[in-house]
C-alpha cells in the first residue's frame, strides 16, 4: 500500500512539475475575457521545450564537455568502459609494465583518484606529478616511479580517465 501511495504521489508531483514547466512556453496565458484552453490534452507537432537547467538532474562527472562557466568537476569520474580501460592500461604498459603489473583494476582505481586531484589542482602540474608519483607505486618501486614517469602517468590519466577535468 505504501509503495502505491508513494508512486501516485511521485507521479502527481512529476505531472505538476511538467505542467508548470510547459505553461510558460506558449507565450503567455489567455487574454482577459477569453476562455482558457486545455493545451495539455491537445497533441502538438512541435517538440516540447527543455526543462529549465535547475530542474534537470546533473550529468555524471566526466560525461559532458566542460562549458564556459560550468561547475568544476569534483570527485572521481565514473569507471571507464572496457575500450577506454584497455587503451589506458596499454598507455601505462608502454611507460613501464610494472606500473600495471597484473592489477589493471588497481591502476584504474588510482587513475580515478588522480582525477580527483586534477579537479582540485587543475593548473598545478608539479603538485599533480608529485601526487601521481606517490599514488602509482609497485613492489619494486614503493616510492613511485620518479617524476619523469609520473608526468607520463599523469598524461595518460588525463587523456583516458578524465579528459574533461
Amino acid at each position: 500500500m505504501r509503495t502505491r501511495t508513494a508512486a501516485v504521489g511521485l507521479a502527481a508531483a512529476l505531472l505538476a512539475a511538467g505542467l508548470t514547466a510547459c505553461s510558460g512556453s506558449t507565450g503567455g496565458g489567455p487574454k482577459a475575457g477569453q476562455p482558457a484552453s486545455n493545451t495539455a490534452a491537445q497533441p502538438s507537432s512541435a517538440p516540447a521545450a527543455p526543462a529549465p537547467a535547475a530542474t534537470q538532474p546533473p550529468a555524471p562527472a566526466g560525461t559532458t564537455p566542460a562549458a564556459a562557466g560550468a561547475a568544476k568537476p569534483s570527485g572521481p569520474p565514473p569507471k571507464p568502459d572496457a575500450a577506454t580501460t584497455t587503451a589506458y592500461v596499454a598507455a601505462l604498459m608502454a611507460i613501464d609494465p610494472e606500473i600495471v603489473s597484473d592489477k589493471p583494476d588497481r591502476v584504474v582505481s588510482r587513475g580515478r583518484d588522480q582525477c580527483t586531484s586534477v579537479a582540485e589542482w587543475p593548473n598545478d602540474q608539479p603538485k599533480l606529478v608529485d601526487l601521481a608519483n606517490k599514488r602509482f607505486t609497485s613492489a619494486k618501486h614503493p616510492e613511485g616511479f620518479g617524476p619523469d614517469k609520473a608526468a607520463l602517468i599523469l598524461a595518460a590519466v588525463r587523456k583516458h580517465i578524465c579528459p574533461t577535468y
